[in-house]
Formats: structure tokens, C-alpha cells, sequence
């Protein structure tokens, strides 16, 4: 399959749901429709890499009536749970499971969106092409998309040094390597405004998920508890098979050690009673299709180019 491990992501339900809480506040997606997308008559939707249709229930209550959602993925068990959660909402939607990339699009939408499908990707140009190609002209691509050097550096631990669980210079280095070695790239929504001016995007902007999640025990335990279980981190497990991988990874073994130490010591150190504060950044990038865009070989590379 064309997005990495995508049975994987089938058996991590309950994780979609409670990560999709941390990104945004429900006014500022409201905002995005009404004011800066200026989304005034209902459109046509279609979601790749749609999990359990979690931007459909985000946005389809902002969107105009006779709006309609389609999801595409791969994932067999989250279909089936985005049918049953939409089962009796609405709206007018439709979900197929296939690769987004082999499957074909039969029509044009008013709209084509991801979240969080490009960084797992080896090829992301062939899924944007896919996207701008699904889009008649005068609609629009939005990709929501990470940027993990941000995102890591977006937490605070009361009571703990940063610098000892979140190693960020490691990390930088670990993520580039990862880019180059395999072309999945979890900083690739700092570099899709680039990418969408390259493709021929017109219009091209870029936001950032505007949600700070507050963990404190002290003041409302509930919401806290909440809020942990969404963010909280695993343990490494063995320390053998983690350095291994690192180092295959192009990690020194001290600097290995190093990152198990960290990760353990957040697994361990970050507990229900732990205040904390946590800002995802997740940027928003979009663009608007002028015309019918041909992307050949040269364009797409072009793009993947940039440093």
C-alpha cells in the first residue's frame, strides 16, 4: 500500500479519537470557513486518507446545507467506524476503502482535504497531484500537516527540564535523516506552501491550528485526566532493540542512549498529576485551482527539490 502501514492505523481507533481533541477549537475551524476560505454555498468534499472521517465531523456542521463528504482509506476497521459514526448525523456522505492513489476519481470536488496522510508518505507530490486532479477549477486544496520539530518543542512539563525528555537537536537531526533516507517527511506542513506555489496553486496561504490544551490537576482534575490520556507517552521498552534502531536510523550510540534515556524518563516522569500545557501547531496550508494543472516529472521534482 501506498501510505505506510495502513492496517496499522486500524487498530489505533481510540488513539485517532483522542489525539484529534488537542488541534483545534471548534470557533477557529468556523472561522477558517467562514472568513478565510469564505465558503458561502454548499460543496463537495472529498477527504484522503480519511481514518473515521474526523475532518468531515469537524467541518460539515460549518458548512453550508447540501454540502456532501466523501473518505477514502485504507483502512477497512476505520470505514467501517466512520460509517457507524455518521450513521445517523445529516449528512450526505459517502466512504470507500482503496488506495487513494490507485483509486480512481470520478468526478470533481469543490474541495480536497488530508490530515496528517503526507508525512507518512514516500512520494507526497502523487498524492497532491491526486488532489489538485479531483479539484474543478476554482476549488480548493487544503492539507492539514504537521511540522514535528515544532511540535516537540511545543510542550511544557512542570516541574521537569525540557531539555532532558525532549532532546530537540537530536530529534531535528533524526527527522531530516528520516526525509532523505526514506522521503517521509514529519516537517512537511512548514514546506507545503512551498510545494503548493511550485505545483501551480494560486492563492496559496498557510495557518496554524490555534488550540493550547492546559493539564492541571490542581484546578480541574476531570479535564486533566482528559487531556493526559490523549497526550501520554509510551514507554521505549527494551533498550537494545531501541538504540538498534536509531543507529540504523544514522543516531551515534551515545546519542541513542541518550534519546532512550529521554523517552523513558518522559514515560515515567509525566503522570496524571503532572501539569502541563501542549500546543500542536498543526499548520494549514491552501490553495486555490485557476485552472485544469498538468503536473509532469520535472514539475513534481522541482518541488521535492526545495531544501
Amino acid at each position: 500500500m501506498t501510505v505506510e502501514e495502513p492496517y496499522y492505523w486500524n487498530r489505533q481507533i481510540a488513539y485517532l479519537h483522542k489525539s484529534a481533541s488537542l488541534y483545534y477549537n471548534d470557533d477557529y475551524l468556523k472561522f477558517l470557513v467562514d472568513t478565510v476560505w469564505k465558503i458561502d454555498r454548499p460543496v463537495h468534499m472529498i477527504d484522503f486518507g480519511c481514518g473515521f472521517g474526523h475532518l468531515g465531523l469537524r467541518l460539515l456542521p460549518f458548512l453550508k446545507e447540501g454540502s456532501t463528504y466523501t473518505g477514502i482509506d485504507a483502512g477497512t476497521k476505520l470505514i467501517d467506524h466512520a460509517r457507524h459514526l455518521f450513521k445517523n448525523l445529516p449528512y450526505e456522505v459517502e466512504f470507500v476503502v482503496g488506495d487513494f492513489l490507485s483509486l480512481p476519481i470520478n468526478k470533481k470536488y469543490d474541495l480536497a482535504v488530508c490530515h496528517a496522510v503526507l508525512l507518512h508518505m514516500a512520494e507526497p507530490m502523487r498524492m497532491l497531484r491526486k488532489m489538485v486532479d479531483s479539484v474543478k477549477t476554482g476549488g480548493k486544496v487544503i492539507a492539514f500537516e504537521p511540522h514535528w520539530n515544532g511540535n516537540m518543542a511545543s510542550h511544557h512539563f512542570q516541574g521537569i527540564d525540557q531539555s532532558r525528555i525532549i532532546p530537540l537537536g537530536l530529534l531535528q537531526e533524526l527527522f531530516e535523516r528520516d526525509a532523505k533516507r526514506y522521503g517521509k517527511d514529519g516537517n512537511i506542513g512548514l514546506k507545503l506552501p512551498l510545494y503548493f506555489n511550485r505545483i501551480g496553486l494560486s492563492d496559496v496561504q498557510c495557518r496554524v491550528s490555534d488550540k493550547v490544551n492546559i493539564l492541571d490537576p490542581e484546578v480541574d482534575r476531570e479535564i486533566a485526566a482528559q487531556l493526559y490520556e490523549a497526550i501520554t507517552f509510551t514507554d521505549p521498552g527494551d533498550i537494545e532493540p531501541f538504540i538498534q534502531c536509531l543507529i540504523e536510523r544514522g543516531m551515534l550510540p551515545e546519542e541513542a542512549h541518550r534519546q532512550y534515556e529521554a523517552e523513558k524518563l518522559l514515560s515515567t516522569a509525566f503522570t496524571p498529576s503532572v501539569a502541563a500545557t501542549y500546543a500542536a501547531g498543526m499548520k494549514i496550508t491552501f490553495g486555490n485551482v485557476v485552472e485544469q494543472i498538468q503536473l509532469d516529472q520535472q514539475n513534481i521534482q522541482t518541488a521535492l527539490d526545495l531544501p
